[in-house]
This record gives C-alpha cells, structure tokens and sequence, in this order.
C-alpha cells in the first residue's frame, strides 16, 4: 500500500506538471506515434512488393507488430531511465535517492515516469484487433489472460536487459553508454526470427532474447501448434531475467560511493 500511494502521488504531481504546458504534451504523445508510424509504413511498403516474407503474411506481421508496441508501451512509461548516468551518477543525484526509505529503484521508475508512451501500446491492441479476423486464427475464452501473462513476460524481459545495462553506470561514468545499441538491437524483436540467419536468432532468443518481446508470444496467437511451448517460455525468461537484474543492480548500488568534487 506504501507504494501504491507513493505511486499514485507522483502520477498525480505528474500530470500537474504536464498539464500546464497542454500543447508540449500533446506533441510528445503525436511525435511518438508518428515513430511508430514511421515503423509502420515500412513495414506496409515491404509487402506492397511481395505477398510473403519467408512464409509471413502481411497480417502476420502486422499483427506481430502490434505486440511488440503493447509491452514496450509499458516498458517505456515505466522503465524511462535512459539520462541515468548523466543525470543520477555524474550529477549525483543518486546520494538523494539513497536518503529516502523507499527502494531506490521503485523511486527511479516513479520519477522517471512517461504515461504518454501508452499511447503506442493501445495503438498496437488496435492493431492486433483489426489484423485478428483475417488471421484465420481461433478465440478462446481464456485468451485474454493469455494475452495479460504474456505481456506481463515481455515487459519483465525489457526490465530485465535495460536495468542490467543501467546498472553499468555504477561501475563507469561513460554519458552514454551501450543503451543507444540496445535500443537498436531490440527492434529486431518486432520481426519473425525466421527470417534472420542462426547467429542473430541466437542472440535475440538467448543472450539478449528481444524475441520474447514481440515474436514468439505474438505467435502463439499465428500458430500455437509450432510456437505455443516458445511462447509461454515469455514469463520464465522474464523472470529469470528480471531477478538477475535486481541482483545485478543491487550490487551496483552497494559500490556506489557518491558523487565526486
């Protein structure tokens, strides 16, 4: 409860905030959605010059596409936390976080929040929506909880991968750091992992498995015979993923030392 009301007092001071400069706020949320549109027609281009690619229907990857923005929707309102280094490390504003009771982490996220980058996961639930019928595929009654459970996986394998990496900056100062590259790599994850060679299926199934993020739980829903077992391996890759990086992160915290003169 302690940090449900927290939460809920920072989302309030939030909307505070934005809600004074209307217009900045609306051109956040419309610059964000033009990004993902800008991905979007890519992707319609690509098969205005074939029907197929590598087997994957137009739909298919739409549909696929839509996933992937519905958990990175959350991950990016809640998990904001690219000017970390600059800001908390070098600017040292870590030793404030440090003087208060709540876990440090939990405060990071809550101060860091961007509740207009949910604007994208609910343009992708209209995706997946519109793209359902011409699937082909069936509806059962519990695919709801389904779509909950994976998502759920999604965002803790994001969690997972970019709280490891921030955590970094207890050990370097760089201003920038690998996130840029991350944030390169993970969209690859939008796409099947068919239609990359084996080294790069690897790597996004394994070392840095932005596959659970977008294809193999979106496939579930495409084919559940082929890529159901891959598809519920999303919330045990999270997890395992997420409790390292909590590991990762608490020892990163315990040789912080404070800023520097």
């Amino acid at each position: 409860m302690f940090y449900i009301s927290l939460g809920w007092d920072y989302l309030k001071n939030y909307m505070k905030i934005r809600l004074s400069y209307r217009a900045d706020l609306l051109v956040e949320i419309l610059s964000d959605l033009l990004f993902q549109g800008v991905n979007l027609f890519f992707l319609l281009v690509v098969f205005m010059h074939t029907d197929l690619l590598d087997g994957w229907t137009e739909s298919q990857m739409l549909f696929v596409y839509g996933y992937f923005m519905v958990p990175y929707g959350i991950f990016t309102c809640c998990f904001n936390l690219w000017n970390f280094t600059d800001r908390y490390i070098v600017k040292g504003e870590m030793d404030r976080i440090l003087t208060r009771p709540a876990y440090n982490l939990v405060q990071l996220i809550l101060e860091n929040l961007d509740p207009p980058s949910l604007a994208g996961s609910i343009v992708g639930l209209v995706i997946m929506a519109s793209t359902w019928p011409s699937l082909g595929a069936g509806f059962d009654w519990y695919d709801p909880f389904v779509v909950v459970l994976l998502v759920a996986g999604s965002v803790a394998v994001y969690a997972g991968i970019y709280v490891t990496f921030t955590a970094i900056s207890f050990f370097t100062d760089a201003p920038t750091g690998i996130l840029p590259l991350i944030f390169n790599i993970q969209n690859y994850g939008r796409y099947p992992v068919t239609i990359y060679n084996k080294t790069i299926t690897v790597l996004l199934t394994g070392v840095l498995p932005f596959a659970f993020v977008g294809f193999y739980p979106a496939a579930y829903f495409l084919n559940r015979a082929e890529w159901g077992k891959m598809a519920m391996l999303t919330p045990v890759v999270g997890a395992v993923f997420l409790a390292g990086a909590l590991l990762f992160w608490n020892f990163g915290v315990s040789r912080y030392r404070g800023a520097g003169s």
